[in-house]
This record gives C-alpha cells, sequence and structure tokens, in this order.
C-alpha cells in the first residue's frame, strides 16, 4: 500500500518536474527575445539622440545666422512664403527653448 503511494507521488512530481521544465524553457525563449528587443529599442534610441544632437546643432546655426545678419544665398533660400524663421521664447539660444514662427 505504502509503495502504490509512493509511486502516485512520484508519478505526480514528475508531471510537476516537466510542467516546471517546460516553463523554464519557455522563459528562456520570451528572455531572449526581449533582450533582442532592448537592444534594437536602445540603438534606435541612440540614433534619435544622434539626430536630435544634429538638429541642435543646425538650429543653433541657423540662428546665429539670423541675429548675425549673414546673408543666406538667394539659390538656396525658400520661397518667402513657406520661410521658417526661429526665434528664441525665452531670450537664450537654447534648442529646448527654440520655437518656429511663420511669416
Amino acid at each position: 500500500e505504502k509503495n502504490l503511494i509512493l509511486e502516485e507521488k512520484i508519478t505526480v512530481l514528475q508531471q510537476q518536474n516537466e510542467e516546471l521544465r517546460a516553463r523554464i524553457e519557455q522563459n528562456t525563449v520570451i528572455t531572449r527575445q526581449l533582450s533582442e528587443e532592448n537592444a534594437n529599442l536602445q540603438e534606435y534610441v541612440e540614433k534619435e539622440v544622434e539626430e536630435k544632437k544634429r538638429l541642435s546643432r543646425t538650429n543653433e546655426e541657423l540662428l546665429w545666422k539670423l541675429q548675425g545678419g549673414e546673408a543666406v544665398s538667394p539659390v538656396k533660400s525658400p520661397p518667402a512664403s513657406s520661410t521658417s524663421f526661429y526665434r528664441c521664447s525665452s531670450g537664450n539660444s537654447s534648442p529646448a527653448k527654440v520655437r518656429t514662427v511663420r511669416r
């Protein structure tokens, strides 16, 4: 009788063990996928940060040209109706506070 009870417990424990192994395998797959997605997202964020820096530098350059009254080549300048002028809302040239004003 004790043997039968113990054999049943062994069977139950073996089933639980198999289920746990399957869950571990599934979690491993999900972990790999999330790690890959995280790496892709980090790469995307780095590219976005670099683009933001580039745009900020361009913005600063344009502000400097406008404030200095530097002549812009008529060949390169867009038509007057679609020209964007950049002005700083706070008086300084911080890229975070620059807004676009249409004329």
